[in-house]
């Protein structure tokens, strides 16, 4: 049951989109963008602080969401999220561009909580999983053309790709016209039966699908922010890195949309077990100072993103009930943008860059093992 038009669907994913790009946005340009806003130290934290905002606020944006409703939280978010990432450009020094990257996280939250909620409104059963696989999908692929253009525009000038932020208001105008503020088909009554059966079908908790997500977004992020440093090393310049990052992106996307079929064949746990293997080979590929190999690996490392994110937001929604949902997913969130934030402390691991892919592909391969006998034990 969908009553939602095409248009509004798009516009949906458009707003995804606006997830990955809060801090992935700046990554190309990082260098000249951080000497433009008077950033000479801790400059990773241009990227990695809005990860921070996302999990302090998102419990809040939660409940606002629960009392006042997604639909207007969603409009508030995106009116801020322009508002205050094109704003970054007329501070200059640490503490006021920290503070304006920290709120902007907590904006993010709003606006992702906020979307998936109305997602969840909109689409039931197999018709959401197909829906979250692309919003999943449309997370990654605002990577692609975010990276991108983040890239060109700071190659003319450091302070454009902070105009891209404003490309949120485009959304909320969208937002407006094509997608109504209440779908009058859908009654909270038909939430309980799917809820219950889900939670017997695949043995896991909510508890276990917020860890889960942690550790897999910290496993995945950790190829984002140590990637540049090793490929550098290698002499692969500034282009080179933006591509394979935004291969990664893109072979994430293509596996975002074949997972609702492989989830429906093997099952949740299975799929999950899957991604983390596929973790697991990426990093042991990155280890290798061959170009084949990282190719390789970036495949590798997007299969793991697209078996495992848009999964686990799909069993989020489908763990909770319809009053809660909001919080619920407000808590996906948190786990997803701490798990991005804890790759900030990877650079300071002993040791050089190696000795991390070693240790991330050793705990996938064992979060691997433990979700591929879950099922067994659960039942």
């Amino acid at each position: 049951m969908n009553s939602l038009k095409a248009a509004g669907s798009f516009t949906l994913l458009c707003i995804a989109s606006l997830t990955i790009m809060v801090g992935t946005l700046l990554a190309p340009g990082l260098v000249s963008i951080s000497n433009g806003l008077g950033i000479t130290n801790n400059t990773v934290l241009l990227i990695t602080l809005p990860s921070l905002g996302a999990v302090v606020f998102a419990p809040i944006a939660g409940r606002l969401i629960d009392k006042y409703g997604a639909y207007k939280l969603l409009i508030i978010g995106l009116f801020l999220y322009g508002f205050v990432g094109a704003s970054g450009y007329f501070l200059y020094g640490p503490t006021l561009v920290f503070i304006n990257r920290f709120i902007l996280g907590g904006v993010t939250a709003i606006v992702m909580a906020g979307c998936t909620v109305l997602i969840s409104t909109w689409y039931k059963g197999e018709a959401r999983l197909g829906m979250i696989a692309k919003q999943g999908m449309a997370i990654e692929l605002g990577g692609v053309i975010f990276l991108f253009l983040g890239g060109y525009l700071a190659s003319l000038f450091w302070g454009l790709p902070l105009a891209l932020y404003l490309i949120a208001w485009v959304f909320l105008a969208m937002l407006l016209l094509f997608v109504p503020s209440k779908n009058s088909l859908v009654s909270n009554n038909d939430e309980a039966p799917e809820h219950l059966h889900q939670k017997a079908n695949n043995g896991l908790s909510l508890k276990s699908v917020y860890v889960i997500s942690t550790l897999a977004m910290t496993i995945f992020f950790t190829s984002t922010v140590l990637l540049p440093i090793t490929m550098n090393q290698q002499n692969f310049n500034e282009s080179q890195i933006g591509q394979l990052l935004a291969f990664i992106s893109l072979v994430a996307v293509v596996t975002a949309g074949f997972m609702p079929k492989i989830t429906k064949k093997f099952g949740e746990p299975k799929v999950l077990a899957l991604a983390f293997l596929a973790f697991a080979l990426s990093y042991i590929c990155f280890t290798q100072a061959s170009t084949l190999l990282l190719v390789l690996g970036a495949i590798l490392i997007g299969i793991g993103f697209g078996f495992s994110i848009p999964l686990l937001n799909h069993m989020t929604v489908e763990l909770s009930d319809v009053k809660v949902r909001g919080r619920n997913l407000s808590y996906f969130t948190m786990a997803v943008f701490s798990g991005q934030f804890f790759t900030s402390f990877m650079e300071y691991i002993p040791g050089v860059e190696k000795n991390v892919f070693i240790i991330c592909s050793v705990s996938a391969f064992i979060i691997a093992l433990v979700l591929f006998f879950k099922p067994t034990k659960a039942k």
